[in-house]
């Protein structure tokens, strides 16, 4: 029993210690996404998108980059910019540009991973949409693209974006503030639920799950950079995506668990096709399948996953040919200080302060800017209802974690 109360207090001191580590990078990052979508327009995305394939490819991977990291928003946006004229290879260049190539994800893999599986975030999202590009061009799924077109004909987009409002002019006027602040509050609503839950069972595998769980999921693990056949590194690449599918929290919540699997001895190719698998889950599936249909659904699905699969080896062989594999030593999360008076303190500090500036000008200087808010992909009342029931269980957990771990024990 007491051995228990200790790890549930190491639990819940871990994760809370995870989520002040990211707090600033999280703040950063939603605000950054924010003010892009605010002052650049969705409407803008669209007519641009809509003209030739290589120049919609390109314009598709630099507006997912400037966009919000949240899969729901992202196959939200994906859709109606399909629906309004981009050729499919654009839309899923955008979507996989927003879910792998946004900033706050390189800044919440740089603190618990470091920097190359910054690049390699950076360098799989791009050829990621590489290989969906060819794999596209070599099915033609013509017919699958035009049905998909004819479904969406039955859904109806709010679009009230007025490209005729000049940025430079709307950033010196408190009410497009006002608007930052609001999408600042939607994009927090959106995320809240899975950080929550994901930092939660990090800290929970930290605590209570042995290595030999993991070298029995992902076969000859705890190895450090030891050679590892091409069938081993193939295998933790089809693993990840299962764990993070038995563990679907989004990619910002799974970024310390992916830690954590690469602290206990997943290979490189694993971690980065775990950190890859948000758009290859379940809700995923089931939201596309009520956008274009369950065969366009499945396609995307093996689009994707062949693509991560791709990445992943490519990556993996890439970075051990150039010598940049990183040591899994350096990753010591569990035991780390994390609350000590260092550059992270005064960093949470100084964007808490912004954080609580953007949500007063939301809340209280402009009451009539929701229309002007980015929809969000249908989610399942039922699904949604059980992560918020989930989300206040590990609130729970915590704090009874962190009393045991400082009152009692």
């Amino acid at each position: 029993m007491d051995d228990f109360l200790h790890k549930w207090g190491e639990a819940a001191y871990t994760s809370t210690g995870f989520f002040w580590m990211a707090l600033w990078a999280f703040i950063l990052g939603y605000i950054i996404s924010s003010m892009i979508q605010i002052f650049v327009t969705e409407k803008r995305m669209q007519e641009t998108m809509g003209e030739s394939e290589g120049k919609g490819v390109l314009l598709g991977t630099f507006f997912g980059f400037i966009s919000s990291s949240c899969s729901f928003a992202a196959l939200a946006s994906t859709k109606s910019i399909f629906k309004k004229g981009a050729s499919f290879i654009a839309s899923i260049a955008f979507l996989l540009a927003s879910t792998n190539l946004v900033i706050e994800l390189g800044i919440i893999i740089s603190i618990f991973l470091g920097w190359q599986f910054v690049v390699g975030e950076y360098v799989g999202g791009l050829l990621l949409i590489a290989i969906s590009w060819i794999l596209i061009k070599l099915i033609n799924p013509k017919k699958l693209i035009s049905n998909a077109r004819r479904n969406l004909e039955s859904i109806e987009d709010k679009d009230d974006s007025d490209t005729s409002k000049d940025w430079k002019k709307q950033i010196q006027k408190e009410d497009s503030w006002a608007r930052v602040g609001k999408k600042y509050k939607m994009e927090w609503q959106m995320v809240w639920k899975d950080v929550t839950v994901g930092f939660t069972i990090a800290g929970i595998v930290a605590a209570f799950i042995p290595d030999s769980f993991f070298e029995t999921l992902f076969i000859n693990s705890g190895q450090g950079n030891k050679k590892l056949s091409f069938l081993v590194i193939l295998e933790h690449i089809v693993v990840g995506p299962v764990a993070a599918f038995l563990t679907f929290i989004g990619s910002m919540g799974n970024i310390p668990l992916a830690a954590l699997l690469y602290g206990k001895g997943v290979s490189f190719a694993g971690v980065m096709a775990f950190i890859f698998s948000d758009l290859v889950v379940f809700p995923v599936l089931r939201i596309n399948a009520k956008y274009y249909g369950w065969k366009m659904s499945f396609f995307i699905l093996f689009l994707l996953f062949t693509a991560l699969i791709g990445t992943s080896l490519a990556l993996y062989y890439g970075f051990d040919v150039l010598g940049m594999l990183p040591d899994p030593s350096q990753v010591k999360i569990q035991d780390a200080e994390h609350f000590k008076i260092d550059y992270t303190f005064y960093l949470n500090i100084a964007f808490l302060a912004i954080s609580a500036y953007l949500i007063y000008l939301g809340f209280f200087k402009k009451k009539d800017v929701e229309h002007s808010m980015s929809e969000m992909a249908p989610k399942s009342p039922l699904f949604e209802k059980t992560l918020k029931y989930a989300a206040f269980i590990c609130y729970a957990w915590l704090a009874g974690g962190l009393i045991i771990k400082f009152l009692i024990t």
